[in-house]
């Protein structure tokens, strides 16, 4: 790929020549072209054939998978969480490298990113299943950033992706999630009371916290005075590892209030923690696994799977928004939040 630049009264070409082993960076070949653009033009085209100083065929553009994951993913690593840059790494290997992976830059249509999308759409899937419009919509949104990096490096004259509509926009509406009623959450705490880990299982049905907040709670953040739990950190998992983050936004860092069962049920687990010898101090992770450190929020989340599918419950799934329907609790009048979790969201 070959470019002109005009400095003062002077052209020159600029050659693209590969990629420096050592530094791993593009090298450019600045040559000279007079004062003439005409001259200009054609010495670009006879670079753009020219053998390079080492015999090989030079090279037109950067191939696009190549600039997504040795230039534009390296550059977001330092500015997104941890659990973003996982996902961005696994689109682009599952999404964009197996169709686009080979296209230069430079050769890069809107009719590429079309097929692409229709195919996600319809098939994209790991079991050829159709994907949801917004992680279709988030794939091109990696292709757009990316290429306007491109852009600012001139390594492309314009973003293609701006010329296509938004996958997001071809979808057919928010889809309303299942939640249970207040009679069917109660059959299944009834069902999951025995569990180890039935106390988070409660806290979540009785504050709506995501799994992540449940996992990452140590017990300095209850304070039993005014039966009050605040929320300050989130254990994600990232690759399958458990990580630890601070709450992402304002308002994550919240105080929620619990009833008096809740606290209770959270008592009784703290001197179970102290029976089995397990630590149940402040600043001991308020649930933790039969070794002493904090719980992953995938277990929470497969212990729910589990129980879901012994029972007679509709199917729901762990983490979305609240109902917004006002539950009456069986017991008395506590108002139970239990949240279920949709392929829309991303979970915690």
């Amino acid at each position: 790929m070959t470019y002109i630049v005009h400095r003062k009264d002077r052209f020159y070409v600029v050659a693209y020549d590969g990629v420096d082993p050592l530094t791993g960076r593009e090298r450019r070949r600045w040559h000279p072209a007079g004062d003439s653009r005409d001259g200009a033009e054609l010495l670009a085209r006879r670079l753009e054939v020219e053998p390079r100083r080492d015999g090989r065929t030079r090279a037109t553009s950067t191939r696009l998978g190549r600039f997504l994951t040795d230039t534009w993913l390296p550059r977001k690593r330092a500015h997104v969480r941890a659990t973003t840059a996982y996902r961005y790494e696994w689109m682009i290997e599952h999404y964009l490298v197996p169709h686009l992976g080979d296209v230069a830059l430079d050769s890069l249509r809107t009719e590429h990113l079309d097929d692409l999308y229709e195919h996600l759409l319809t098939a994209g899937g790991r079991r050829g299943q159709s994907l949801a419009g917004k992680t279709v919509h988030e794939a091109h949104l990696i292709v757009r950033n990316a290429l306007d990096l491109a852009l600012r490096r001139r390594l492309v004259d314009r973003n293609v992706a701006l010329a296509v509509h938004s996958p997001r926009r071809r979808s057919g509406g928010s889809v309303v999630a299942r939640v249970w009623s207040a009679t069917e959450l109660a059959s299944f705490l009834s069902q999951a009371n025995g569990q180890r880990l039935y106390p988070a299982l409660h806290l979540t049905a009785h504050t709506g916290m995501r799994r992540g907040e449940v996992a990452g709670l140590r017990w300095n953040d209850l304070d039993l005075a005014v039966r009050r739990i605040s929320v300050r950190r989130t254990i994600q998992s990232v690759a399958g590892n458990p990580t630890e983050f601070g709450a992402k936004t304002r308002t994550s860092r919240r105080c929620i209030d619990i009833d008096a069962g809740t606290a209770a049920v959270l008592q009784q687990w703290q001197r179970r923690l102290l029976a089995d010898g397990l630590p149940h101090g402040p600043d001991d992770w308020m649930f933790c696994n039969t070794t002493g450190r904090h719980v992953n929020p995938e277990s929470i989340s497969q212990l729910f799977v589990r129980l879901v599918e012994r029972s007679d419950l509709p199917r729901i799934r762990f983490h979305t928004a609240a109902s917004p329907r006002s539950f009456t609790w069986a017991s008395g009048n506590e108002p139970p939040a239990w949240r279920a979790y949709s392929s829309a969201a991303l979970t915690s």
